[in-house]
């Protein structure tokens, strides 16, 4: 590969398969299928998964954010957040999710960058939905083969010492990449910090607002 990164590849999907986001694909239908007979068969009803729909499109990066400054705020909390990503989020009264969370810190010498390189995995939970970029074809290839190049396009130039690690998510894991706190918030609330942090440095292609 041309650049000098560490890439964390343990991903147990099946082999890509060609995007097709505008037809009715097998696997659309059978969401359909499933959903439609769920509902017929009183397991579920159309306003409840129309609310878990809302919920889902309801959710934000703040709540990411939030999880950031704190970490930021408090070194126990992040040794918490680091060593057990889940676990941490309850004691913010948060969602623990349904997968495992992984939290990736960013320091001197290295940055991370998260991706799920055949389809789109993402912590829904704390960033909300994944952008388009995320689930092209061009990011999930190129974030691997070149994420330097990458992050220059997304105006994050690194020194060429950092070393750049790609954490490829899972069916059944999920990363949030802990940015580096910038310099002179150290007097800062919580809430100010959060503003700082955006849905993209939680996923690796930029770094945190400076003050």
């Amino acid at each position: 590969m041309s650049d000098d990164h560490d890439h964390d590849h343990d991903h147990p999907h099946a082999p890509p398969r060609p995007d097709q986001d505008d037809t009715l694909t097998h696997w659309r239908a059978m969401e359909i299928a499933v959903r439609e007979l769920l509902i017929e068969k009183g397991v579920l009803t159309a306003d409840e998964v129309r609310l878990a729909v809302e919920d889902m499109d309801a959710r934000t990066p703040s709540v990411g954010a939030r999880v950031v400054a704190r970490a930021w705020m408090d070194p126990d909390f992040k040794a918490r957040l680091l060593a057990d990503g889940n676990a941490a989020l309850t004691e913010l009264g948060l969602d623990r999710g349904p997968y495992k969370l992984v939290v990736v810190e960013n320091d001197e010498t290295t940055h991370n960058l998260v991706v799920c390189t055949l389809c789109s995995c993402y912590p829904r939970w704390l960033l909300g939905l994944p952008p388009d970029w995320y689930k092209s074809r061009a990011y999930r290839s190129r974030a691997v083969s070149e994420p330097r190049a990458v992050l220059r396009e997304f105006g994050t130039e690194l020194p060429p010492a950092t070393v750049v690690r790609v954490h490829d998510s899972t069916a059944d894991m999920r990363y949030l990449v802990l940015p580096r706190r910038p310099a002179g918030t150290e007097d800062w609330p919580e809430s100010r910090l959060a503003e700082l942090v955006g849905r993209d440095t939680m996923i690796g292609v930029s770094l945190p607002r400076q003050p």
